[in-house]
């Protein structure tokens, strides 16, 4: 079986500009467009689950890794896509989702998470220790530490993956301490860029912890590292790649003959900078929350269609999307409330359009599911006039008119989530247009 991950970064490392793109998300829209674009251009789907999302105890979205891998595979299987090329990894991977417990219990639990991936077909394991748990003394926890951790979970892994039949492709790990908060940073923006020193550092003191645990083998499966290469969004800011400021980073990794970066939180940047990110070595390219606010950007133009279009008709019942969706998020508070601040109306318009997509944790929500098929429904019921999608989603009514897209709503979706993957293609070296 050809190992597309591996194959890739061998290139990367052997000079050829190419990299992959990672989708950070659960959403099943967002994974068919993902999908299909894939089956479009050749390239592998690569889906990675975080481990507050997906994990044994169901996660915010309800899915275990067996349930999660499952769905995935039959999103795969109905756009056309290749089972072989579908790449399934887990991301953060750690004590993040129990970090209130004593350090001890929360690698139990960070243990358990990673044999359920090892054993649901996970193949790319992100392992992510950096979290500072309940009883460690530590403001910040010292480098050694999280490698020993990091260790631990690696041979949980390897024990798991024994069990499995073979013929299934090896695991490869991601490393690094140095990585963002999953879901995104709260206010500022952290655009400290990890130094070389601090680079080399962490690959010498995991490789010594992977050795103390016997896991010589495991090590050579270390494909890439997590650093910080200055990119971040929050609720109302994007920061761009400055190729200057991470040039010795860039040039650190040149001599090692295997690790290329893993880039998280590249969300919004320009596609101009996910190729330079790609030419700098940050071979793997995260994405997530971008791609669910492309299709919460497409669902309110469709919405703004509905209420311009229906919206006079006498006896006619309006699908009431946007007032669904604030009264679910402002019912279950959790998933933004640390995120937006500020006076009543700033939160109001936060939860509407931030850069940190909070109201993708809504999306499945019954009545928001209830909403969104009533919107879908009386769309169906009508011809929209060009005019109307010009004026809501121009790029679509263009590529429509050019015969690039299906005229139906759900068409306009599909393809507006995948201008964002198009940008993401591009930078890996895939030929998307």
């Amino acid at each position: 079986m050809n190992d597309l991950l591996l194959s890739t970064l061998r290139e990367h490392k052997r000079g050829s500009t190419v990299g992959l793109y990672s989708i950070c998300s659960a959403h099943t829209t967002v994974l068919e467009a993902a999908a299909r674009l894939a089956v479009k251009i050749g390239a592998p789907l690569l889906v990675e689950s975080t481990s507050n999302q997906v994990n044994q105890e169901g996660g915010y979205t309800g899915m275990t890794p067996a349930v999660f891998a499952a769905q995935l595979r039959l999103i795969a299987s109905q756009a056309g896509l290749a089972e072989e090329r579908v790449i399934l990894g887990g991301d953060h991977l750690g004590p993040y989702p129990w970090r209130t417990l004593p350090a001890s219990q929360a690698m139990e639990k960070a243990c358990e998470l990673v044999e359920a991936c090892v054993l649901a077909g996970y193949t790319k394991l992100h392992l992510d220790t950096s979290i500072v748990c309940a009883d460690d003394p530590w403001e910040a926890l010292p480098k050694e530490v999280a490698a020993q951790r990091t260790a631990q979970l690696c041979a949980v892994a390897e024990r798991a993956f024994g069990h499995l039949s073979s013929g299934r492709h090896a695991l490869h790990y991601v490393i690094g301490t140095e990585v963002p908060r999953p879901g995104g940073e709260m206010g500022a923006i952290a655009e400290d860029i990890t130094s070389p020193e601090d680079a080399a550092e962490t690959i010498s003191v995991t490789r010594q912890a992977f050795a103390r645990h016997g896991l010589d083998t495991a090590w050579e499966r270390v494909v890439a590292m997590v650093v910080q290469p200055g990119v971040e969004f929050s609720d109302n800011n994007v920061h761009d790649y400055e190729p200057v400021r991470a040039k010795a980073l860039s040039r650190f990794i040149e001599d090692d003959p295997r690790l290329v970066y893993e880039a998280h939180s590249t969300d919004y940047q320009l596609p101009a900078s996910l190729r330079r990110l790609v030419e700098d070595h940050f071979a793997i390219l995260k994405v997530g929350p971008a791609l669910t606010f492309a299709f919460r950007e497409a669902i309110f133009a469709l919405a703004w269609i509905e209420k311009e279009l229906l919206g006079d008709h006498p006896g006619m019942s309006l699908s009431n999307l946007f007032a669904t969706l604030e009264q679910a998020m402002l019912a279950n508070p959790k998933f933004w409330v640390d995120y937006y601040r500020g006076e009543q109306n700033q939160a109001a318009f936060a939860r509407r359009f931030s850069y940190s997509d909070r109201s993708r944790y809504y999306w499945g929500e019954p009545a928001v599911q209830s909403s969104l098929s009533h919107l879908f429904e009386n769309l169906g019921r009508v011809k929209i006039p060009g005019t109307l999608l010009s004026q809501f989603m121009p790029e679509q009514y263009r590529r429509l008119r050019e015969g690039r897209i299906g005229n139906q709503p759900k068409d306009w979706v599909i393809d507006h989530i995948q201008a964002v993957l198009r940008g993401y293609a591009r930078a890996c070296g895939y030929d998307s247009q």
